[in-house]
């Protein structure tokens, strides 16, 4: 899992040509544009299923746990067996080990499944090894030279993409998420033991257990 940077919703110009006859005409400059849209994806590693949830307010840690929330509402179905999460994800500001609303959606989310999530951290500038960087990539080529200029247009450019002759699932995300919330100490206490850190890779490897 991981996200792709900001996309400026506008009649901004982008990378890329566009495959048409007359070329698109697009503004000069980007200093407006009419909303942003936060793309985070979940790459299933078993099957290949790309699943992108595009957010219309802020990269928080609430944001990136409800879209976990959901995903396994959609697929819980499809691997009743599952008995632990492994997440591949870098060390962004929303879903660092030690950020603290992180700790408690992710401990919270844990005991609403029942099922323990391990957090495998990519190192600092190791993030090219993250197997959705390449879906991330994929997008990117896809859609250069397109004017994005409405979230329709965008959520409909995202959907027919492919990746590994599969187009992703597209999800609009409604909601506005509050940046910076933090807990104090005595409110995060409850929640740590059930957040395990690697005696080697603390920083880097972390169980979560659902009790």
């Amino acid at each position: 899992m991981n996200s792709l940077k900001q996309v400026k919703i506008e009649n901004l110009a982008r990378n890329g040509k566009a495959r048409t006859l007359e070329a698109k005409k697009a503004d000069d400059h980007d200093n407006e544009w009419q909303a942003v849209l936060i793309p985070f994806g979940i790459l299933n590693l078993d099957n290949d299923e790309l699943s992108i949830y595009l957010g219309q307010s802020a990269e928080t840690s609430d944001f990136i746990v409800d879209c976990l929330d959901w995903w396994w509402q959609d697929n819980q179905a499809l691997d009743p067996d599952v008995e632990e999460w492994v997440l591949n994800l870098d060390g962004g500001p929303a879903t660092r080990s030690d950020r603290t609303q992180f700790i408690k959606r992710m401990v919270e989310l844990s005991k609403t499944i029942g099922l323990s999530i391990r957090l495998i951290y990519y190192p600092p500038y190791h993030s090219k090894y993250n197997a959705i960087e390449r879906c991330w990539a994929a997008l990117e080529h896809y859609w250069n030279g397109a004017i994005l200029d409405s979230v329709e247009a965008a959520v409909q450019w995202a959907s027919h993409m492919s990746w590994r002759a599969m187009a992703p699932v597209v999800y609009l995300v409604d909601g506005i998420y509050q940046k910076g919330i933090k807990l104090l100490a005595e409110e995060l206490e409850p929640y740590l033991p059930f957040w395990q850190r690697s005696e080697t890779l603390l920083t880097w490897d972390v169980t979560i257990l659902p009790a």
